[in-house]
């Protein structure tokens, strides 16, 4: 938590526009989770708050990161609501991204040889969700070297189950910290505009859990 703490504290100081008018102590955080995506038709850049809501900032025009598509958390000035779309003009203080990764397959009994078996585990937080078809999450584990550990979302038996595999590398010992990652959902089946229950397992510190999400898939 600490280290999270950190990391999105020296975000919002790097990445702060300069804005007179704002409290500063209100930037420092962010005030929301979004994707950033950009229109194929018009090629503006915009954010997915939610599954009905978009931001539309007024003070970036061309879409950062070279354009791909990623989860982040932001900090944003509300402006006005541009139409009846559930759409917002906004202006931006700052954008830090989420690594972001696709789901994967499961290959059967080696799913532990091959994606990891150590323990991990998932903070329930406003940052931990499922939305956009991406599940967010908040996780915990321990990290006691600069070895970077490897994270992957695998698909489960059910239609609707997945299972979250944390690879540590051998960097099973030292202090609890946090950290986000996001996976894209492109291995479910389409819930055809039904919203269902999306299972979540994975091996915690103290064995094996689950927790379950509302989920549609995205249009």
């Amino acid at each position: 938590m600490f280290a999270l703490g950190l990391l999105l504290a020296s975000s919002a100081i790097t990445l702060q526009s300069c804005n007179d008018d704002d409290d500063i102590d209100s930037t420092y955080y962010p005030n929301a989770l979004v994707t950033l995506k950009t229109n194929v038709q018009t090629g503006a850049f915009y954010m997915q708050l939610d599954d009905s809501t978009t931001l539309v900032p007024t003070n970036i025009k061309t879409a950062p990161y070279g354009g791909k598509e990623a989860r982040a958390l932001v900090n944003f000035k509300d402006m006005a609501n541009t139409d009846e779309h559930s759409a917002k003009t906004v202006y931006v203080n700052w954008i830090d991204t989420i690594r972001t990764k696709p789901m994967v397959l499961s290959v059967g009994d080696d799913d532990a040889k091959v994606y990891g078996d150590d323990p991990i585990d998932i903070v329930n937080s406003w940052a931990t969700v499922v939305e956009d078809g991406y599940f967010t999450l908040r996780f915990r584990t321990l990290f006691g070297s600069s070895e970077p550990h490897v994270l992957n979302l695998v698909k489960g038996d059910a239609p609707y189950e997945v299972v979250l595999r944390h690879n540590a590398k051998g960097d099973t010992q030292g202090y609890p910290a946090d950290g986000m990652m996001a996976f894209r959902l492109d291995k479910l089946p389409d819930t055809e505009g039904k919203t269902v229950l999306l299972t979540v397992r994975w091996k915690s510190f103290g064995g094996e859990r689950k927790a379950q999400f509302k989920y549609c898939t995205r249009k």
